[in-house]
């Protein structure tokens, strides 16, 4: 790790960070989480100012290497376009992503860094059904006066992922025979109702898109799930921005409750946090009119064939079971009469 860090960068990033001069700077790091495209690092150390001021720090550091995700080749980048961009002041305050101390693009190398504020607080399966509902309500809010007021910075941002993301997506998923024929098939071990449910989906998968499709359009997170969130007092910061783009009312709500989130309050958490969001959406812009949320039909797009390729492939005999749950839960909340929310 040592060679991969540039000292006067750092120092740059420090004196950002701590609104100090700092003439030098030690580091240890540690890895936070990464994969075979991108490494995120914790860095700690101390820094010393020009006064000879000896102060700790954290400070975090990601590295993403170009790679294209299924139908949005511009994603590997979209972290730092936005980070470059003024999208920061559109922030409420209360929902908000890590400060930036410094972004820097190698072109040459098709490779970016991000220096980010580090946030510590509650985040993954940790938080509680009040921060959900906090989560949703803020993220209501925030893309009600983004769409109310239509800023002209949203019309300069030109890395956003497509409106359509989430349709290639699933047909994507649904093209695959491995799990469509799955389902279809004798050799299935999911129950038959959550078999039917899918099933329906496909069925009618025409009409669904239909009515998701008169849905308002907003800026999305589109990963806006349990851990890229970080409640920490009294905000919710917003983590990993590379798949945001434009995408209709309520698809964020889809990650939040679905996306390997808490199983046993799925049903609870979808009727608190639809709620809290349309609460909030409509503190800025009129939803009288909408009916139908399709939050329920958005979770089974997104999800429903993303489960089951798991189930398929993973041989750990609890982690199938998990992903039978997370269906099974997906059906109540279709069968739930919670689903009169608006």
């Amino acid at each position: 790790m040592g060679t991969m860090i540039n000292l006067e960068t750092l120092i740059y990033a420090l004196s950002r960070c701590l609104k100090k001069d700092i003439s030098s700077a030690g580091y240890q790091a540690t890895s936070l989480h990464g994969g075979t495209v991108g490494s995120v690092y914790l860095l700690t150390g101390i820094a010393e100012t020009v006064d000879g001021e000896h102060l700790p720090y954290r400070i975090v550091l990601k590295m993403q290497k170009k790679w294209e995700r299924y139908g949005d080749p511009g994603s590997w980048r979209r972290e730092y376009d936005l980070y470059a961009s003024d999208l920061g002041t559109t922030f409420l305050g209360v929902l908000r992503w890590p400060e930036c101390y410094h972004a820097e693009m190698n072109a040459e190398a098709d490779e970016f860094q991000v220096w980010l504020e580090y946030i510590e607080g509650t985040t993954g399966l940790d938080l509680t059904g009040d921060m959900y509902e906090q989560a949703a309500l803020e993220l209501g809010r925030y893309q009600g006066k983004l769409y109310a007021e239509q800023p002209a910075i949203l019309q300069s941002l030109t890395n956003l992922s497509h409106p359509d993301f989430m349709k290639k997506t699933y047909l994507h998923y649904r093209s695959w025979p491995v799990v469509y024929n799955y389902i279809r098939s004798e050799e299935c071990k999911l129950p038959q109702h959550l078999r039917q449910m899918l099933i329906g989906v496909d069925e009618h998968a025409d009409e669904i898109f239909a009515r998701i499709e008169k849905l308002p359009l907003v800026l999305c997170h589109r990963d806006f799930w349990v851990t890229n969130l970080i409640h920490a007092g009294g905000t919710i910061a917003v983590m990993d921005w590379d798949t945001s783009g434009w995408g209709y009312l309520g698809e964020d709500l889809a990650s939040l409750i679905a996306d390997e989130a808490d199983i046993d309050h799925m049903v609870e958490y979808y009727q608190r946090c639809v709620t809290a969001y349309y609460k909030g959406f409509s503190e800025y812009a009129d939803v009288s009119s909408i009916s139908d949320p399709c939050v329920y039909e958005m979770i089974l797009i997104c999800f429903g064939y993303r489960l089951v390729d798991g189930y398929v492939h993973t041989e750990d005999a609890e982690d199938k079971e998990e992903l039978a749950r997370t269906l099974q839960k997906i059906y109540e909340i279709g069968t739930s009469s919670a689903l009169s929310l608006l």
